[in-house]
C-alpha cells in the first residue's frame, strides 16, 4: 500500500500561491511562507474545544492550543479542507463553519528552532458530538468556557501555542 505524500501551498507576501512542497519536509529552521488554517470548535453549550498537542509532535509537543489546524491540499476548498482534518485529527464532524479572522498570519520559533510561517485564516465551527482524537495528534482535550480559556491565555500564555495567544488577542480586540 503506497501513501501519498501531503503537499502544502507555498505563497508569496502577498498571498497568491507560487508552488507546493512536502508537508513532511516544509518545517525546518527556514520554512517559507505557506498557507494552513485554523479552527476553533464550539460545542451546543457555547464551551470551545481546546487540545492538547501529542508529544511527538515536531513542533510545540505538548502544549494546549485551539481546536485543530491543518493545511489546505492544493485544488482544495478551505472549507473541505477544515472538514477533513476535523475528521482526521479529531475524529469528529462540524457545521457552521464560517471565518472569524481571515487576515490572519504570523512566524513563530519553537524551542526546537522549527519555525512555522503561515497565512492561516482562522475559523470557528460546531462540534456535532464529542471528539475522538488521533493520538498522533491530540494526546488530551477540555470543553472550556470562554472565561476560563481567555483566564488561561492571559495568566498562563506560555502553556499556549503562540497562534492561539496571538489569535485569542484579535478576537478579543475585533468584538471589543
Amino acid at each position: 500500500m503506497s501513501t501519498v505524500e501531503e503537499l502544502v501551498i507555498l505563497v508569496a507576501e502577498d498571498g497568491s500561491p507560487i508552488g507546493t512542497a512536502s508537508k513532511a519536509t516544509v518545517h525546518t529552521s527556514d520554512t517559507p511562507l505557506h498557507f494552513a488554517f485554523s479552527c476553533h470548535v464550539t460545542n451546543a453549550d457555547g464551551d470551545v474545544l481546546v487540545t492538547r498537542r501529542a508529544l511527538t509532535k515536531l513542533t510545540w509537543p505538548g502544549v494546549w492550543t485551539n481546536s485543530f489546524c491543518g493545511h489546505p491540499a492544493p485544488d482544495e476548498s478551505i472549507d473541505d479542507a477544515i472538514l477533513r482534518r476535523a475528521q482526521q485529527e479529531l475524529g469528529m464532524t462540524i457545521t457552521n463553519i464560517h471565518s472569524v479572522l481571515p487576515d490572519f498570519r504570523y512566524r513563530a520559533v519553537d524551542a526546537s528552532g522549527i519555525v512555522e510561517n503561515e497565512i492561516c485564516p482562522v475559523f470557528a465551527a460546531t462540534a456535532v458530538g464529542e471528539p475522538n482524537p488521533s493520538p498522533n495528534e491530540v494526546s488530551e482535550w477540555r470543553w472550556v468556557s470562554p472565561d476560563s480559556l481567555r483566564a488561561a491565555i492571559e495568566g498562563a500564555p506560555f502553556a499556549f501555542s503562540p497562534w492561539l495567544v496571538w489569535q485569542h488577542e484579535q478576537l478579543v480586540e475585533s468584538r471589543l
